[in-house]
């Protein structure tokens, strides 16, 4: 399965049941970075938040190599604004060791804090995830100690949010946030927010570039397949992991939105 650039595309791949896995697909070097990146988007995000780039000493050869094969001329915030993509660098201290967050250029975050994060190793960054300090901590750091340079691996992240902006940190609660929501509305009121991610080690220091591109999408433009792909988060996380996402606030109006669309589907 190949990771497409919409949410559209983007869904047959993301996780909406069971239990957390990493759900890693291989990617062809043509599939890495979004071929049409929306520059001026990326410039303004990056202007009005210089707080999204930080960077440690001990990632500045992942940097400088990432430069390199970009073809761009400057450091980690030039190399983001250059991309659609979010750029973190993750780096280790000796083989084996757990992998952790060097240096980052977040211009379009999903809820998290880059200063909260840095310096920290991969279980820690993902701590307010449920489950995966038990589930996938070992096999994460298993997998990216194991990396090689010659393969990139992709994964696709799904939430439904209330807001189609490219920088989500939303200051109210949820439910504040979802009040507005209807079945009756849902199609224009919530939006599908999917975060293609992808893991590539560069050769030479070793360092791995974590990548993050934001594609979002109102939940009525989605075809009928879409919307009930996404429905099925409602009932198919595990326990924990909808409340995390807000999922109690905006699940009746998915739920009644997507049972609309499958009758008129059927009729």
């Amino acid at each position: 399965m190949s990771l497409g650039f919409s949410v559209e595309d983007l869904l047959p791949s993301a996780r909406v049941s069971g239990p957390l896995r990493m759900g890693l697909v291989k990617l062809a070097e043509n599939a890495w970075l979004d071929p049409r990146p929306d520059l001026a988007a990326r410039k303004a995000g990056f202007d009005a938040h210089p707080e999204s780039v930080m960077v440690l000493s001990e990632a500045e050869a992942g940097i400088s190599e990432l430069a390199e094969l970009l073809g761009v001329d400057g450091g980690l915030e030039a190399c983001a604004r250059s991309v659609w993509e979010d750029l973190c660098v993750m780096v280790q201290d000796a083989p084996g060791e757990p992998f952790r967050l060097g240096a980052g250029a977040v211009a379009f975050p999903t809820d998290w804090r880059l200063s909260e994060k840095m310096g920290k190793p991969v279980h820690q960054v993902h701590e307010p995830i449920h489950g995966y300090a038990d589930k996938l901590a070992s096999p994460v750091d298993k997998f990216m100690d194991g990396l090689q340079s010659f393969n990139i691996f992709g994964r696709t992240n799904a939430f439904v949010v209330a807001s189609d902006d490219l920088r989500y940190m939303p200051e109210v609660s949820p439910a504040e946030r979802f009040a507005h929501v209807t079945a009756e509305n849902a199609g224009e009121t919530l939006f599908v927010r999917c975060e293609r991610e992808a893991l590539r080690r560069l050769p030479k220091s070793r360092a791995i570039v974590f990548t993050i591109g934001i594609y979002r999408t109102p939940l009525g433009m989605l075809s009928d397949e879409g919307v009930a792909r996404i429905a099925q988060s409602v009932e198919g996380f595990m326990d924990g992991e909808l409340e995390r996402r807000a999922g109690p606030h905006y699940a009746p109006a998915l739920h009644g939105y997507a049972a609309g669309r499958a009758r008129a589907q059927a009729a």
